[in-house]
């Protein structure tokens, strides 16, 4: 079940607590091993998540995404379509039979105008990846004389 929130909405005004239960009362109660109630649904706080910042001028076209809770080597940046998709996972060996896992995917609309073939991304010292594309260069026509 999703709950679309036009853009022009702020999530964080709403209260979440009120208008949740009686969408989906069912919820409510005890599955197996499992407790359900419509707290589940509620949005997270962005703490932990995964923020971007994404820009385009006319000097180009730029994403910047926070992975703090990455190593370089665990972030995959292709290009597909029209999109540039961003992938992270990273896991790690706990002490006895377990282990830990983060993972996250994230598209972004390519702009049209936007040189994909030069598109670069690096991870800042303080764990911000930046993804970087120049406009295409545009010849302009100049009268014969």
């Amino acid at each position: 079940m999703e709950f679309i929130v036009p853009p022009t909405v702020l999530t964080t005004d709403i209260p979440w607590e009120k208008v949740l239960p009686p969408l989906v009362p069912r919820l409510n109660g005890t599955y197996g091993y499992y407790n359900w109630s419509p707290s589940l649904l509620m949005p997270e706080s962005n703490n932990g998540s995964t923020s971007a910042e994404v820009s385009c001028d006319d000097c180009g076209f730029t994403v910047q995404v926070d992975v703090k809770q990455f190593n370089p080597q665990d972030l995959l940046v292709k290009v597909v379509g029209d999109f540039v998709e961003v992938q992270g996972k990273h896991e790690e060996q706990k002490d006895g039979p377990g282990f830990t896992s983060m993972q996250f995917n994230r598209r972004y609309r390519i702009p049209k105008g936007v040189d994909t073939m030069a598109l670069e991304s690096a991870v800042s010292p303080e764990g911000i990846l930046v993804i970087s594309a120049p406009m295409l260069q545009t010849e302009k026509i100049r009268p014969l004389t």
